[in-house]
């Protein structure tokens, strides 16, 4: 069973390593940029913590990919829906927008 302040920990450091994955991905390092999210996301399922909604948006559903906008990833905006598309294996996610 794992204890609620090692869930806290597990939070900050998801945190942290999402925003290592934004810094990586602007200064073009892609690679390590998808090295982060990967990291972040087996600390989630370790720990039981889900990732946060903008984590998972900067996230390709199929291949786990760090999506940088223009660089890995197309956006589109498409009947009150944000429509992106990961460059690496052509997923599609769709997430609500508006009101």
């Amino acid at each position: 069973m794992v204890k609620p302040r090692h869930r806290k920990v597990a939070r900050r450091r998801i945190d942290v390593l999402y925003n290592e994955a934004i810094k990586a991905a602007s200064s073009g390092r892609l690679d390590r940029a998808d090295s982060y999210v990967e990291m972040a996301r087996k600390m989630g399922m370790r720990y039981n913590v889900s990732l946060p909604s903008y984590f998972r948006r900067r996230v390709c559903g199929r291949c786990y990919s760090y999506l940088h906008p223009g660089v890995t990833c197309r956006i589109r905006l498409n009947r009150g829906k944000l429509v992106t598309r990961c460059s690496a294996c052509g997923t599609i996610n769709r997430f609500p927008y508006g009101r």
